[in-house]
């Protein structure tokens, strides 16, 4: 490695402005919170935002593995107060050597946007993680068979995209999330992704959605989970160079499932943002006020 590269590496402050899912929280995670929080301190993290999933507004909206597991609706809305008190009690155990952001990722599907307003209400996160993991009621990062019943629904890819879109619109709209998190999420199992994401009306949507959160200075997640998939990062390099030119704050997002997720791609993640000459001044997530 070069002395200026590594220098990089060395002199940009370590953060995630999306992670810390953990076992104790989250179904497809594994490993307790606490300890996951201590391995962003021995990486050396400065600040990082525990972003943990609400829960399932219902049965009817819980993941394929919550269901197999038994898990209601119910205990994991109980299950998630519970994750406010641990992180806070955390937050304040660790605050001399890390700054920890409790907030969390929200969904968007059919209900969901009274059911946030009162999560937020009651818990008052630090900040919101807008997220869309389902569109016309289907999961769309879960498994190709939900991705199939949802494009399905749409009628054809290009709709599928436009549908996922406007739903993440309406979303930013609703709750003007300080996060956008892997923003372009509906591409997980498309197999031409890069020819679909070249079609006028899917380029009109993305345009009209950068275009609102440059607006009202939001941050774009850079997540690096992708890469753990055999894909790009979120979002694609076609849309990064969209944000840049509309000078969108890009943070990065380890989106970490665990210990062993913790600051995963990161380096790839950093040198890929050099080499693109995006700012390595890290934009924090505004606080909301209450």
């Amino acid at each position: 490695m070069n002395k200026g590269l590594e220098n990089i590496l060395t002199d940009t402050a370590k953060v995630s402005v999306h992670g810390g899912h953990s076992g104790q929280f989250c179904q497809h995670a594994k490993d307790d919170l606490e300890s996951i929080i201590q391995a962003y301190i021995e990486q050396g993290f400065t600040w990082v935002g525990i972003t943990e999933h609400i829960p399932p507004l219902s049965d009817k909206m819980r993941y394929p593995d919550e269901a197999d597991a038994g898990l209601s609706a119910e205990f994991m809305q109980q299950r998630f107060v519970e994750y406010f008190r641990l992180g806070r009690d955390l937050q304040q155990k660790y605050a001399n050597q890390i700054e920890l952001l409790i907030a969390f990722e929200i969904e968007t599907y059919l209900g969901t946007k009274d059911y946030v307003h009162g999560l937020i209400k009651q818990f008052q996160p630090d900040y919101l993680v807008g997220s869309l993991h389902h569109v016309n009621g289907f999961g769309i990062d879960y498994s190709k068979d939900d991705y199939q019943q949802a494009l399905a629904e749409s009628g054809s890819m290009t709709q599928l995209y436009c549908d996922y879109f406007d739903s993440q619109f309406a979303m930013m709209q609703e709750f003007c999330p300080a996060v956008v998190a892997h923003f372009d999420l509906i591409r997980a199992f498309d197999p031409d992704y890069l020819s679909t994401l070249t079609n006028p009306s899917v380029i009109e949507k993305i345009e009209r959605n950068l275009d609102f959160i440059a607006e009202n200075k939001l941050i774009i997640d850079f997540n690096l989970r992708g890469f753990d998939k055999g894909l790009e990062q979120y979002p694609s390099l076609s849309i990064l160079k969209m944000a840049m030119a509309k000078g969108i704050a890009l943070v990065p997002g380890d989106d970490s499932h665990g210990i062993n997720s913790v600051g995963r791609n990161y380096d790839q993640g950093l040198m890929m943002l050099a080499n693109l000459g995006a700012s390595l001044e890290w934009q924090k997530p505004a606080r909301i006020k209450y």
